[in-house]
C-alpha cells in the first residue's frame, strides 16, 4: 500500500511560493481548502490539490523562470566582509569579476587564496584599508556587514554618528569608490533590530552619501536553486544620478530538497564526497536516535522531552530546530556555524550525526572542488556564515541586468 503524501502548511507555502497567512486566508475563503488532521487539527494538503492549483508535480516541475543575462561589458565588484567566498563565487558565475575582497578572518582568507590564487585578497580589519584607488573603477560594492546598534546623536542618524560600526565602514567604502550600485546583505532579523531603528539608520546613511535605497526585500534561498530554508535581507543602493530601476531576481518555481543536495541529480553530477565532520556526544546521540526523519523534539517520549529540553520545555514557541532530523524530501533548515549545538541540530536523515563538511558545503551550493582551510570547526564556521552560491548567482544576474541598462543608457543620444 502506497501512503498518500500530505503537505503541511509550511511545505505548501514553499511549494506555492505563498505565505502561510495567504494559505490560511484561501482556506477560510474556500479558494484552496485544507484538510484537517484528526488529532492535531493542523492544516494539511494533498499532493493532488497542489498539482491542480499550481501545476506542481514533485520532482517533475517545469521551471519557466530564467534570470540569466549576459553582461554587455566587463563588470567588476569590490567585496567587503567576503568570508569564504559564497557570494563571490555566485557573482563570478553570473559574469562579474572580483577586483578585490576584504576579510578579517585568516582562515577564510586562506580559503579564498587557495581556491582563487588570482583574486586580490585584502586580509585584515576593514578600518585599516583605503579604497580610493578603486574610485569610479568599480561597478559594484557588496558586503555582508555584521548587525550592530547605532548611537543616536539626534533625530536623524548621520554618517558620522555611525562611526565605529562596521556599517559605517561599508558606507565609507561606497562613498570612496562611488559605484553605480551597492548591495548589502544580512539576516532577516536586521529589520526588527533595535525596534527597526538600525535599518532606518543604515538607509539614512546611504541617502546621505548619495544613494537611493530600493525597497527592502528578504530573499528565500529555496526560491533560488538552494536546498535550504535560508533567508537573507538584501539592501540595494542606487547612485542618485542614475534613473534606472533595479529589480530583484524572479523566484524559481522548482524547490530542491536534501536529496538533490547530497545525491547525484540536477544540482550535482555525483553523490556528495566523503569528508570529515562532527559527532554528537553519546547522550545526544541516544536522544536523536529516537527522532524520525522530518521529526524534532516533540517526537520524543514525554519524559525525555522534559529532560532534554529543560526549562525550554515550559516556555512558549515551537522551537522546531531542536533535536531536528532533516528528511530527504525537504530542504534543509538554515545551517549554522556549529552543527552540533543544542538549539539548532541538523541531523542526517539516515545516520545519527551532524552533516559533514562537504554535506554542509553542498547544502550551501558550494562546488565540490572548493576547498576550505583550517580545522573542521573553522570550516563549518566559514560555510555556515556564507551566502549560498546559487543565491549569489541569481543576485548577480539581477545586478548585470541593471548595469546593462545603465551603460546602454549612457551610449544613447540625449
Amino acid at each position: 500500500m502506497v501512503m498518500e503524501k500530505y503537505y503541511s502548511l509550511s511545505e505548501a507555502s514553499e511549494v506555492l511560493g505563498k505565505s502561510k497567512e495567504t494559505l490560511r486566508r484561501w482556506d477560510r475563503a474556500g479558494k484552496l481548502s485544507a484538510i484537517r488532521e484528526p488529532i492535531s487539527n493542523y492544516r494539511v494538503y494533498k499532493k493532488e490539490q497542489l498539482s491542480l492549483f499550481s501545476d506542481f508535480l514533485s520532482g517533475e516541475i517545469i521551471d519557466t523562470v530564467d534570470n540569466s543575462v549576459t553582461p554587455i561589458k566587463g563588470y567588476n565588484v569590490l567585496e567587503l566582509f567576503a568570508g569564504a567566498g559564497g557570494l563571490a563565487i555566485g557573482l563570478e558565475k553570473s559574469g562579474i569579476k572580483c577586483v578585490a575582497l576584504n576579510e578579517i578572518d585568516k582562515w577564510a582568507c586562506k580559503t579564498l587564496r587557495e581556491n582563487r590564487p588570482n583574486w586580490n585578497v585584502l586580509e585584515g580589519d576593514i578600518k585599516s584599508f583605503d579604497f580610493t584607488q578603486y574610485k569610479d573603477n568599480v561597478d559594484i560594492v557588496t558586503g555582508g556587514f555584521p548587525c550592530q546598534s547605532f548611537s543616536y546623536a539626534g533625530k536623524r542618524l548621520g554618517f558620522q554618528d555611525a562611526r565605529g560600526t562596521l556599517f559605517y565602514e561599508f558606507a565609507r567604502v561606497v562613498k570612496e569608490v562611488n559605484p553605480p550600485i551597492c548591495i548589502g546583505e544580512n539576516v532577516k532579523g536586521l529589520l526588527s533590530h533595535d525596534g527597526g531603528k538600525t535599518i532606518q539608520g543604515m538607509m539614512s546613511i546611504l541617502d546621505e552619501i548619495g544613494y537611493n535605497v530600493v525597497p527592502l526585500k528578504v530573499l528565500k534561498a529555496i526560491h533560488y536553486n538552494v536546498p535550504q530554508k535560508r533567508e537573507r535581507l538584501i539592501l540595494v543602493g542606487i547612485r542618485k544620478d542614475i534613473d534606472i530601476k533595479y529589480s530583484y531576481p524572479e523566484p524559481h518555481i522548482k524547490i530542491y530538497n536534501l536529496k538533490d543536495a547530497l545525491k547525484k541529480g540536477e544540482l550535482y553530477n555525483c553523490d556528495v564526497p566523503v569528508s570529515a565532520g562532527s559527532n554528537y556526544p553519546q547522550h545526544k546521540k541516544e536522544v536523536l536516535d529516537l527522532i524520525p526523519p522530518k521529526g524534532y523534539w516533540r517526537d520524543l517520549p514525554l519524559e525525555i522531552q522534559k529532560e532534554y529540553m529543560g526549562k525550554s520545555f515550559y516556555l512558549g514557541g515551537g522551537k522546531t530546530g531542536m533535536a531536528r532530523r532533516i528528511g530527504w524530501d525537504e530542504p534543509s533548515l538554515t545551517l549554522t556555524c556549529s552543527p552540533a549545538q543544542k538549539q539548532t541540530e541538523r541531523c542526517h536523515p539516515d545516520e545519527t550525526r551532524p552533516f559533514t563538511v562537504r554535506e554542509y558545503a553542498r547544502i550551501q551550493t558550494f562546488p565540490d572542488n572548493w576547498k576550505f582551510e583550517g580545522s573542521v570547526s573553522q570550516q563549518y564556521k566559514q560555510i555556515g556564515n556564507a551566502v549560498p552560491c546559487n543565491l549569489g548567482q541569481e543576485i548577480g544576474y539581477s545586478i548585470v541586468k541593471f548595469l546593462n541598462e545603465y551603460y546602454s543608457s549612457l551610449s544613447k543620444p540625449k
